[in-house]
């Protein structure tokens, strides 16, 4: 009888350093937030695969300090913008002023300019104003007064909203959610998770400074873990089976609008990433259905009759995906 071969696999991408620092952001966030790790999870997913991210949830399910914690872990510029209805687009981009000492006009960059921005209720601005996000989010430039300025490397964009409340807010222009590589819907913590949050705000005697926070990785150590998602490996089956998803969308008789190609584009990239941080240089099927809602969740239109039928976007997409077959 022949002796059983050693398994000699290897991974033909190294994660190991992109593992050690995902486990980080995952424990420093972990102080702070009980439960949500699949939030969590989306957010990193999102970081390495270079988009924005949309959080939308009730007030007070730690939207924005989760926002806050994940740009603490990252050693880069961070700012924050609270959108209200009476925010101009100069109040996020800057503006030209007039300085007397040279008799010339100078641009005075806004918050925008930063690494990681935080848009804080971002249902809560007018038209206008959101339309000044839109050429920053995908070309990462500004374009004002004749002059073009690019973003410094990396940039991204979190935004949250208020799903429930009404009054005050601006619906998101299509053109403006496409533009969020995904967008995630933060539910209620469970009965266990809400109580182990309770005791350890007790123990911190009603205090919740996250100042103490440290940055786990640089801006250079982002961008090489964000080149060797580039590397994780998509079988051919995969990639067909990420276009039948899309277009199944186009074909579901409850939506009125299907995802658009940017759609499979981002599945692609996000479920490359979400392969990573779990630490496969391969993409699953699983890897493809689970992100393919968060990323066309906020891609699609339900029709007027499914809407009065009371569906919801999510279980249609659920449904629909389910419909596709999974390739083996």
């Amino acid at each position: 009888m022949e002796p059983k071969e050693e398994n000699t696999f290897q991974s033909r991408v190294d994660l190991s350093q992109l593992a050690e620092s995902v486990e980080q952001i995952r424990k420093n966030i972990g102080e702070w937030i009980v439960g949500q790790e699949r939030m969590v999870d989306l957010i990193i997913t999102a970081m390495l695969a270079d988009g924005h991210v949309l959080l939308e949830g009730v007030p007070g399910v730690a939207k924005t300090l989760t926002a806050k914690l994940v740009a603490k872990t990252v050693s880069v510029g961070f700012s924050r913008i609270q959108f209200t209805p009476d925010l101009m687009p100069s109040d996020v981009l800057g503006t030209s002023v007039f300085n007397a000492k040279t008799t010339d006009f100078e641009y005075r960059k806004g918050p925008v300019f930063s690494n990681i921005v935080l848009v804080d209720e971002i249902n809560r601005a007018p038209a206008k104003t959101q339309a000044s996000l839109f050429e920053v989010m995908e070309e990462r430039q500004i374009t004002t007064d004749l002059h073009t300025f690019q973003m410094e490397e990396p940039f991204m964009v979190l935004a949250t909203q208020n799903p429930i409340e009404q009054e005050g807010t601006y619906r998101l222009p299509e053109a403006q959610l496409d533009r969020f590589l995904l967008k995630i819907e933060v539910d209620y913590p469970s009965l266990d998770e809400e109580t182990m949050m309770l005791e350890r705000f007790h123990r911190r005697h009603n205090r919740q400074d996250i100042s103490t926070v440290k940055a786990v990785i640089s801006a250079e150590q982002l961008t090489n873990y964000r080149d060797k998602i580039g590397e994780i490996h998509v079988e051919d089956h995969l990639i067909r089976y990420i276009a039948a998803i899309v277009n199944e969308s186009r074909q579901a008789k409850a939506l009125y609008l299907g995802a658009s190609p940017r759609a499979s584009l981002a599945i692609m990239s996000t479920a490359k990433a979400y392969a990573a941080i779990h630490g496969r240089d391969f993409v699953t099927p699983e890897d493809i259905k689970t992100m393919a809602i968060p990323v066309m969740v906020h891609r699609v239109i339900l029709t007027p009759e499914a809407e009065m039928e009371g569906q919801r976007v999510h279980a249609v997409l659920k449904q629909m995906i389910d419909k596709v077959e999974v390739p083996r």
